[in-house]
């Protein structure tokens, strides 16, 4: 299948909504564990491992000048983040 011809424009359109969406879904996880003071049902290897993860694409975006990509997981590490700080403090 040949790939699809977009003008440049569209293409970081695209790449902006998808960064939008995949980071603020981080967001209803925040607001529950700061509202509920708890975080037994997260798993914190899990969210280790997301954390390294997003902040080896943060450094992906900035070495490849994407901003799209920088800004997603510059926000994305600070909320995953979060969590894994209330889930290492409150177990």
């Amino acid at each position: 299948m040949p790939p699809v011809a977009l003008a440049p424009p569209t293409i970081e359109v695209i790449g902006y909504v998808a960064a939008a969406l995949t980071t603020v879904s981080f967001v209803p996880q925040v607001l529950k564990v700061f509202r509920e003071r708890q975080a037994a049902g997260i798993s914190s290897g899990m969210y280790a491992l997301f954390t390294v993860g997003v902040a080896m694409w943060l450094v992906y975006g900035v070495m490849i000048n994407s901003l799209p990509v920088t800004v997603a997981n510059a926000v994305a590490l600070v909320l995953a983040g979060t969590v894994l700080v209330m889930k290492l403090r409150l177990g």
